[in-house]
């Protein structure tokens, strides 16, 4: 690449810039989200240690005079033995139950669990009957988890896929860093739900709390109610047919479809400002903030 002086730099535009440099640019509006494998194919779909268990082989755990180590070690002998359902009893708020799950199995909770449950999953399906403490299902990367009752702050905090799906209502910064997936609400949400959100998409049946979606970079919200208000760089966009084809499919499928269908629903996306935040004068930034 021949030299380029400072003077030739300052008198070219952005693009010429980044080409005189040997830089290239990623546009990435319009783009979607592609599978990378092959959904018919017959292997390779689990991590290559993961058990072979039978889902119709069910047991259960007591979780009182357990620690929380103690459980979860259980879970995965269990596993380990072919157990494909397992299902915990007495968990009485514990922390941290279920984590780290990185295979097929249902497991189902019969009460409430405290912070970080099922955090780290890949792959399970979760039902907690109860109610659950902060940042439910942290960085799960597959699988579906029903909260049955209320949830507390970051739900689903830096998700990747799957479906998380709370019943009632959840506290504040739902979905903070969403990286894929699907949140889903019944209730309401608190403040700064969809905070520096990047992929994936939130349904919120109820209301939402102040700063919605600020500054999410991309991904979409979907609210039944009203919003407090909308964080910076978060605006309203139009419900297509699209969507809610795609809203009634999944509110169905989890027995949460409003009585008066999803036409009223209110469409927030990114709006996209703060994608080159660092090219922009100091006039605009103020603007911006």
């Amino acid at each position: 690449m021949a030299s380029v002086s400072d003077a030739d730099l300052k008198a070219m535009t952005q693009d010429e810039r980044v080409k005189a440099l040997g830089m290239t640019t990623d546009q990435l509006t319009g783009r979607s989200m592609y599978m990378e494998f092959d959904p018919d194919a017959s292997d390779r779909l689990t991590y290559p240690w993961a058990p072979d268990v039978d889902f119709n082989k069910r047991t259960e755990v007591d979780c009182d005079d357990k620690s929380t180590t103690e459980v979860n070690k259980e879970i995965r002998a269990l596993m380990d033995e072919g157990y494909g359902t397992v299902v915990l009893k007495n968990p009485r708020g514990m922390h941290s139950l279920g984590v780290g799950i990185l295979s097929k199995l249902n497991l189902i909770i019969e009460g409430s669990t405290g912070y970080f449950a099922v955090g780290l999953i890949d792959g399970p399906n979760v039902r907690i009957n109860g109610r659950v403490g902060w940042s439910c299902a942290e960085n799960m990367m597959s699988g579906t988890v029903m909260i049955e009752k209320n949830a507390g702050s970051t739900f689903g905090a830096a998700m990747r896929g799957g479906d998380l799906v709370c019943r009632g209502s959840v506290g504040s910064r739902t979905g903070i860093d969403q990286k894929g997936g699907t949140i889903i609400v019944g209730g309401d949400t608190g403040a700064l739900s969809g905070f520096m959100m990047q992929r994936g998409r939130m349904v919120v049946c109820g209301n939402a709390g102040k700063n919605l979606g600020d500054s999410m970079y991309d991904g979409t919200i979907f609210v039944g109610g009203e919003i407090k208000s909308c964080g910076v760089d978060a605006v309203e966009a139009e419900l297509s047919d699209l969507d809610k084809a795609w809203l009634t499919r999944k509110l169905t499928q989890y027995g949460l479809m409003p009585d008066k269908g999803v036409d009223h629903f209110t469409k927030i996306v990114a709006g996209k400002q703060l994608w080159n935040y660092d090219n922009l004068e100091p006039n605009e930034k103020k603007l911006i903030l």
